[in-house]
């Protein structure tokens, strides 16, 4: 909040809050980058820069919005995001994706009701991520050892990694059991690497 004084009259700004810039959750030294990125917008899915929307209610077929950035081989690599559920009239919506070039390896979903899970396996990292909550999104790969996953700059999950090629994604992405309408508004997206 602001507060202008103009004069004798006093004017106050209300301005939308923006995700604090915060450091690398892990101990470093990390360098940030940045990464070059593509759109990806598939059947109802729909990006207007941070903004990503699922438009259909369909249970079937490829419905996505994302951004998916350059793929990497080697090192340590952490990713940053903040995101913020608008709209979630479906369920089981993916957000966050580290992938494999050769396949899924690993993805942040919610459910409606803010339960977030990992896509393979099932298992609940956090609940919270309702409709309106800004939540915090960090996940640390080392290629070839593990994956860990912090939620609002807690470890939450971590997985084995074996050696390959990665790319990170964020959005909004029908999984095979989910549907949208789904709203989500991301903000606050760094990058380091070791």
């Amino acid at each position: 909040m602001r507060l202008l004084l103009a004069g004798t009259s006093a004017v106050l700004l209300l301005l939308p809050a923006l995700p604090a810039s915060a450091d690398p959750v892990e101990s470093g030294p990390w360098t940030s980058y940045s990464p070059t990125f593509t759109v990806q917008e598939r059947g109802c899915g729909d990006v207007s820069d941070l903004t990503f929307r699922l438009s259909c209610s369909t249970s079937s077929g490829d419905q996505r919005a994302e951004r998916r950035y350059a793929t990497y081989s080697s090192g340590t690599r952490q990713f940053e995001g903040h995101f913020r559920i608008t709209s979630l009239e479906g369920s089981r919506i993916s957000l966050k994706q580290t992938f494999k070039t050769t396949g899924p390896f690993f993805m942040l979903a919610v459910e409606r009701g803010g339960r977030l899970y990992a896509v393979h396996g099932g298992t609940t990292i956090a609940t919270g991520a309702t409709v309106g909550t800004t939540v915090r999104v960090n996940t640390v790969h080392v290629v070839g050892s593990t994956h860990r996953t912090y939620i609002n700059g807690s470890l939450k999950h971590t997985v084995d990694s074996e050696s390959g090629s990665f790319y990170d994604k964020f959005g909004a992405y029908r999984t095979n059991s989910g549907q949208g309408p789904a709203t989500v508004q991301w903000s606050g997206i760094q990058f380091w690497r070791k």
